[in-house]
C-alpha cells in the first residue's frame, strides 16, 4: 500500500495514518507485518524518524523527522504546548456547550509490559473540547427508543496516553468503536447499521512552527470512506471538519 503524503520537504514528512495499522513493530503484536515506520521509509526511499504517536485505531496526521537531528530538535515542541493539535470525534450522547475538562489521568499500564511497575499518581490532563452538530436516531440502544449522538471537536493541551479517549468516558460520552473505554451497546449498533468497524476519532490537524524553515504549517488529514459513511447518514456536512 501506499500512504497519503500531506506533507514533505528535507526536515519533515507527514502522512494520514490508516486506522488499524501500528506506527511501527511491537513485540507485543508480533503478528502484524504493515506498520505506517516501514511503509513510509519503502515509499519515499529514506529512513524516518517517529515525532509523536497515534493509537492503531485512530487515523489521521502522522509526523516523522527525516534526520536524527530534526527529531530532536522537534521532541521539545511536542513535549510543550507550542504543538496545536485537532482532533475529531463521534460520541454517544449530547454535548451542549463547549468546555475544557481539566482531568488528571493516571498512567495507563499495560498487564505484560508493565506487571510489576508500581501504580503512579496521576498527571495533569487538559483537553478543550466543543460540539459540532447532533442527531437522534430511530433505533433503540439500551431502554431508550432513540439514540443521540455528537460530533465533536477536540483539542488536548497535554498528551497523555488515551487522553481523549478517557476523557471523553469520564464525561459519560464514549467515542463510537472504543473497545477499552467505550459503550459496547452504541459501538455493536454502529457495527451492525452504518458498517463501522473503527474508532471513530481523527487527528485531522496539527499546527506548529517548523523547526528550520520557521514556516508556520498546517497540515489537515482527510477522513476515510467509514467516516464519510457516518457522517452522510446522518447529514453532517463534512465542511464541519475544516479540512480543506
Amino acid at each position: 500500500m501506499e500512504l497519503d503524503i500531506l506533507f514533505q520537504d528535507e526536515y519533515l514528512v507527514a502522512v494520514n495514518k490508516p486506522s488499524g495499522m501500528l506506527v511501527h513493530r511491537s513485540w507485543l503484536d508480533r503478528h502484524e507485518t504493515v506498520f505506517v515506520m516501514q511503509t513510509l521509509r519503502d515509499q519515499i526511499g529514506q529512513h524516518v524518524f517517529p515525532l509523536h504517536r497515534l493509537d492503531r485505531p485512530t487515523s489521521g496526521v502522522l509526523l516523522f523527522g527525516l534526520s536524527s537531528e530534526i527529531a530532536s530538535q522537534m521532541m521539545p515542541v511536542f513535549s510543550g504546548r507550542d504543538i496545536h493539535k485537532t482532533y475529531h470525534a463521534v460520541v454517544r450522547g449530547w454535548i451542549k456547550d463547549a468546555a475544557v475538562l481539566d482531568y488528571p489521568l493516571k498512567k495507563e499500564l499495560d498487564k505484560i509490559a508493565d506487571k510489576n511497575a508500581a501504580e503512579q499518581e496521576a498527571q495533569d490532563a487538559v483537553t478543550a473540547y466543543s460540539p459540532l452538530a447532533t442527531i437522534e436516531t430511530n433505533i433503540p440502544v439500551g431502554r431508550y427508543a432513540t439514540s443521540r449522538y455528537c460530533l465533536v471537536e477536540m483539542k488536548p493541551e497535554t498528551g497523555r496516553k488515551h487522553q481523549l479517549r478517557r476523557h471523553m468516558h469520564h464525561l459519560n460520552h464514549h467515542i463510537i468503536g472504543d473497545v477499552n473505554h467505550g459503550d459496547g451497546r452504541h459501538n455493536r449498533m454502529f457495527r451492525e447499521n452504518y458498517d463501522c468497524h473503527r474508532l471513530m476519532l481523527h487527528a485531522s490537524r496539527l499546527q506548529f512552527v517548523h523547526p528550520v524553515t520557521k514556516q508556520a504549517l498546517d497540515i489537515r488529514a482527510s477522513i476515510d470512506e467509514t467516516w464519510l459513511r457516518v457522517m452522510s447518514e446522518f447529514n453532517w456536512s463534512t465542511e464541519l471538519l475544516n479540512l480543506k
